[in-house]
């Protein structure tokens, strides 16, 4: 008897396929992604339900009836809400609702590529996003700027400041995963997908922590009576916080610049479809997702 985890995010009847049994072959299959952010106690709490699944199955080929609820199989996968059977006897594949089932299994590929790790590699990114802000604070014209531009206007151009940054970052490192024999369409939108939600969610990060530096070092370079005196008016607390997210967001561009200089390996890490293999140099294709499960 084999219970087999696969990182595949799989499909079947148009829902996310969430496991899979075999009472012929005694096989039993889940997909980490399908379970979202807990997959590991997730795992741990259905594997006996599956070996007991298997077992019953193995001892009787007989097909139970087709409106068997999911939760008198698989009681520890919240994530199952139907069953269907295969053509030979004892096998089942257990699927998960349509839209929830998706937003879950884009979760869970989101947690298997690791932001935080896509994060503290993109160290470069945060290097030179410093020194562009840094530069940008000593310049009047960014404070009349953002005493100029109203709230909705700042918030556009820090959302096209971090989108040209994913995208860059896609384009520069070729982490767009391309349909082929290897990989089909459907896989190659859900691999691009969790790619981009990735690098999103790091670089969203990255953007807090610009942010909070630039206010500490705006808040220690620029006096008080200087930016009343750029400005004309009274300055308070919420003029340094929008001077922070102007330079922020310009910063972000020059940023990206500096992310053309991240190790190749480090930034290619954050694509689903990325799956190096350890022991030196190995052809691409065995470096995809696609070619076989973890």
């Amino acid at each position: 008897m084999a219970i087999c985890l696969t990182d595949l995010p799989l499909h079947a009847e148009r829902a996310p396929l969430v496991a899979q049994t075999s009472g012929r072959r005694q096989v039993g299959m889940i997909s980490l992604p399908a379970l979202g952010l807990r997959q590991m106690r997730s795992v741990r709490a259905a594997v006996p339900d599956l070996v007991g699944q298997l077992l019953a199955d193995a001892s009787d080929h007989r097909v139970p009836p087709a409106d068997r609820a999911p939760a008198e199989t698989i009681r520890h996968l919240p994530a199952v809400r139907r069953v269907i059977h295969g053509a030979d006897d004892g096998e089942r594949r257990y699927l998960a609702s349509g839209l929830i089932g998706r937003a879950r299994l884009l979760t869970g590929m989101v947690r298997a590529n690791r932001p935080g790790r896509a994060l503290l590699g993109l160290s470069k990114l945060l290097v030179g996003a410093f020194g562009t802000a840094a530069f940008a604070l000593t310049t009047d014209t960014i404070w009349q700027m953002g005493d100029a531009l109203g709230g909705l206007r700042l918030a556009v151009i820090m959302v096209l400041g971090l989108s040209a940054l994913v995208a860059w970052l896609i384009i520069a490192h070729d982490l767009w995963e391309k349909p082929s024999r290897e990989t089909p369409a459907e896989l190659a939108r859900l691999f691009n997908l969790g790619t981009i939600l990735t690098l999103s969610l790091a670089t969203a990060v990255s953007y807090v922590v610009l942010f909070v530096g630039t206010v500490l070092v705006g808040a220690l370079l620029i006096d008080t009576s200087v930016f009343e005196q750029i400005l004309q008016r009274q300055v308070h607390a919420s003029d340094y916080l929008t001077l922070a997210w102007i330079t922020s967001s310009l910063a972000t561009v020059g940023g990206a610049i500096g992310s053309g200089l991240e190790n190749e390996e480090t930034v290619r890490a954050a694509a689903y479809g990325y799956h190096p293999q350890p022991g030196g140099w190995q052809d691409e294709r065995s470096r995809k997702r696609s070619s076989g499960a973890r």
